[in-house]
Formats: structure tokens, sequence, C-alpha cells
């Protein structure tokens, strides 16, 4: 037995203080797990509809959530749901194959407190203690990955739902537009009204809800976590393989012999072959087609257009206008021109004729298949939130009583921090500013407080020695049978993702 829970007054669940609430003498009970400070009815929930006050008595309104990985590959988890009259009491589990989450742990506000459940178990024969809570956090956001080349909106432009400002278009990256939205400044710097639908998107998108969002000057998009965005009512479908440049690497030799130019036309880099230098190293001759925009190094043009929906994430609908001339001294009839996007959902092929002026004709085959293969190397165009907060102040509280001991651990990877199980990427420099992928933790692992501020499970999980050293709690911490005990058997297993690491396997900085 872990030497953590070896002190019969800390196993006596029975002797163990409540950790919410104060009873008053007309039945209402004070909830203390937020700044609400809610007084609820008998039979009624707080504002956030977590707690509840039962017979006097404050509860919380969701199960404890546990996850359950296979112990062989192929074996079958089955979910299971326990409640008051259940008579599980934990015995089966093991810290081998189950982890208890942060989900409906309960909060530990205003942190003074150690957090709702310290654990002590054993894995591989190395004591362990996982420290589990639901964190208030108002210094958080998510930031939204958009797969698509179609413009969005303008950096810095406002992102809105339902007329509200929820937070902003940030840096566009590869093959994608990226929104940041909520921060502490959306969610308490503006009006009421901003700070309580900022709260509702948050918790939405986190939840892998859909939500429409509009942006100023821009499109509406239609954002769920790995689903495709729809903008302006339009499903995409495709992420670009690459820029007009890296398109025209990519097939350039497979183009070669079959056209005589390519231009593919792409909001930041239109590429244009015979500049380029993938066409220099297959000694293509120049075609003598100029396009708009800012030349950039040989056969690369930023600013061909305006930003738009139409060809290449620009405002383009006729190919033929990103042409500016086309010089007859290098031209020539019957010259064979393409121009396409880098997803290959637009494209257009036609012939120089005698007057030096392009005509559409039909697509050869041949030409047409390496199209397709653009399209072919195309990753679905898919949404990604990743929810970012900060967990350096109070909330390590409720771990030890040298808070500073315990950001210093997770920075040397000695504790391990995971959210509802999933793991966590931990910006360097001061604190403990985290980042998650929402896909990566059990449905519905996030809740609300309506100061406003998000609610979500944080684990931390370290060997019982180091914990011991960092002033941890050690004098709380309880075996799985007694969560399950003060619980009142109320939980629900989850089978784990096994994408996720196991938290208590050892950490490698590898």
């Amino acid at each position: 037995m872990n030497d953590l829970t070896t002190d019969p007054a800390v196993t006596d669940v029975a002797d163990r203080t409540n950790k919410f609430g104060a009873r008053e003498a007309s039945g209402i009970v004070r909830c203390d797990a937020c700044p609400i400070l809610c007084r609820i009815k008998p039979g009624k929930s707080g504002a956030c509809d977590r707690y509840a006050n039962e017979d006097g008595a404050l509860i919380r309104t969701d199960p404890l959530v546990l996850t359950e990985r296979a112990v062989n590959d192929g074996d079958a988890v089955v979910p299971f749901v326990g409640d008051k009259s259940s008579d599980w009491d934990g015995r089966g589990l093991s810290s081998d194959r189950t982890f208890i989450t942060g989900i409906g742990s309960g909060t530990t506000y205003p942190d003074y407190k150690p957090a709702p459940f310290i654990v002590a178990s054993q894995f591989a024969g190395v004591d362990t203690v996982t420290i589990v809570s639901e964190g208030i956090f108002s210094y958080c956001g998510v930031k939204v990955k958009i797969d698509t080349d179609r413009h969005l909106g303008a950096e810095c432009a406002t992102v809105r739902v339902a007329g509200e400002p929820v937070g902003h278009v940030t840096t566009a990256e590869y093959g994608s537009q990226m929104l940041a939205i909520g921060g502490v400044n959306q969610l308490t710097g503006g009006t009421r009204k901003a700070g309580r639908v900022t709260c509702e998107t948050l918790l939405a998108l986190c939840n892998r809800e859909a939500v429409e969002v509009s942006i100023d000057d821009g499109s509406t998009v239609i954002v769920q976590s790995a689903k495709a965005p729809i903008v302006n009512g339009v499903e995409e479908r495709r992420m670009r393989v690459g820029c007009g440049s890296a398109t025209l690497g990519i097939f350039a030799q497979q183009w070669h012999g079959h056209v005589d130019e390519v231009i593919v036309v792409d909001d930041h880099i239109t590429g244009v072959l015979t500049e380029h230098q993938a066409g220099a190293c297959l000694e293509m001759p120049p075609a003598g087609i100029k396009v708009h925009g800012r030349k950039s190094t040989p056969g690369r043009y930023f600013q061909v257009a305006n930003p738009g929906t139409g060809w290449g994430g620009t405002d383009i609908t006729d190919p033929l206008s990103i042409i500016r001339s086309i010089d007859p001294k290098r031209a020539w009839q019957g010259m064979r021109v393409l121009l396409t996007t880098t997803t290959g959902e637009d494209s257009f092929y036609c012939e120089l004729d005698e007057d030096l002026t392009l005509q559409s004709r039909p697509m050869p085959a041949v030409i047409a298949e390496v199209v397709e293969r653009i399209g072919e190397n195309c990753e679905p165009s898919l949404c990604s939130v990743l929810f970012m907060a900060g967990a350096g102040g109070s909330l390590r509280a409720g771990v030890t009583d040298n808070p500073v001991r315990l950001t210093r651990s997770i920075k040397t990877l000695d504790t391990r921090v995971t959210m509802g199980g999933a793991p966590t990427y931990i910006w360097p420099g001061g604190g403990i500013t985290l980042l998650v992928d929402v896909e990566r933790l059990p449905a519905n692992a996030f809740g609300y407080v309506p100061t406003p501020a998000i609610v979500a499970p944080i684990e931390f999980t370290l060997p019982a020695a180091a914990y011991a050293a960092l002033g941890g709690h050690k004098n709380h911490a309880i075996s799985f049978a007694q969560v399950l005990q003060e619980t009142g058997g109320e939980a629900e297993l989850r089978n784990w993702n096994p994408a996720n690491p196991w938290p208590w396997a050892p950490v490698s900085i590898t």
C-alpha cells in the first residue's frame, strides 16, 4: 500500500471534512465552488448547473469521470455509470488501466483547500500520486485552426458571435486561417453580454459543438472541432498541398512535356513555371506570360489579386484576369497553358491562337490527371480547437502549500500535467501556460461559471516521493476505492483514448 495512505486518520473517509458549501438554517446551501457564491434552495441547482442542493447537502450534478484502457490489445472496455444505489466501491480499479480525471471532481475555490481528490496508487512498483481538480479559468481561450485557402478576414479583424466580439483573426499559417477566441480581456474587459457570449462560445467549442462566427468585413464560418469548416454556406473539402510555388515544385516534372506554361494561382505566392527554378531545372523555355502582382524571386509573385473566396483565396473568378501581358517575342501559336490552384479544385486549360490570344480548349487527359493528383495530395479540410489556459495561479495551492515548487516540478518533467487524461503542451518561460487539443479529452469535459470563466479538468501526476518533497498535501491522499466512497458510488467509467500516452508512464524528454 502506498505510504501516503497508511495514516488511519487519513484513510477514514467519514472523518474527512466537507470541501464545499455551508448550510443555512432555512435549508439553503451556499456554494463556494466559485466566486459567484450561489445560495441554492433545496432541490435546485446553482447558476452553473454543476452543483445542487439535495436534502440540505451540496452535491455535484455530474459524475466523476474515470477512464479505463484495455489491458491487452483487442480487449473491450465496457463503459459504466455508477450511482448511490450501486455497490461498486472501486474494486477492480487499478492504476495500470484506470485513470481518475478531473471531470466531475469539483473545484477548490478559493484554493486554500486541498484539491478535491489526491489519489495515491502504484504504477510499475513506484508509489505515485495524482492530484485531481477542475480549474476555474478566466485566463483562457482557444486557438482555432481552419484549413482553408478562402479569405476569412484581415488579420486583427474582430470575430463575432451573435453580434458580440469574442476574439480576432490572427496570423495565417501554411494552408490554414487562424482565429484567437476568448482570453481574459474578452471575458472581462468588455460588456457583460460580450463576456457571457464569449464564455458560451468557448464552452461550445471546447465541448466540440458547432459555432457560427462572423468576421468583420469578412466571411461567416461554422466552426466545429474535427469537422470541415463551412465558409459562407459552402463546406470546405481540401487543405492545399502547398503554396503556388510549392505546387510547381511538386508537380513540375509530371507536367513537363505536356504543357508549356503552368500558373498556380495563390493569394500568398502565385507560381509561374517557366520563370520558376523548377522550370529552369527542366530547361523549359520562357513562355512570355506576365502576371499581375509583385515579383519576389523568379517565378514567385505576391499580391496578384485581392484576398477573397475565389481562385486560390483571391477575389479572382476569371482566371485569365491574372494575366497582365503576353510577350509576342517569346510566346508562340499553339502554346499550351494551364491555370490551376493549390487544391486543384479550380483549373483552366487554354492555348494561344494565331493572334496570341488565349483560347479555352478541352483539357488533355494527361494534364487533367496531374490536376487530379493535386487534389489527391490535399488533406481533408478540418477545424482544430486547442484550449489554452494559465494554471500558474492559486490553483496550485490545491496541490501544495509552496506553489512555485509545483511550477518547477512541471518544468523539470517530474510532474506530468493532463486535462481529462489528455496530454498538454506546457509553454516555456514563467507560469504554467498550457495547450490541449479538445479532441483528446472525453466528451463534454468542460463547464463554466457565470463570473464568467471556463471550468476545465486538470490532473497533476508525479511520484509520491517527489510530491512530498514539493510540500504536497500528502495527508489528504486516498485510494481508488475511497474516491468511489466519497462520490457515493456516483462515477462514470469511460473508454480511455488510446491516442493519449498513459499519464503514469515515465516522462521522457525525447
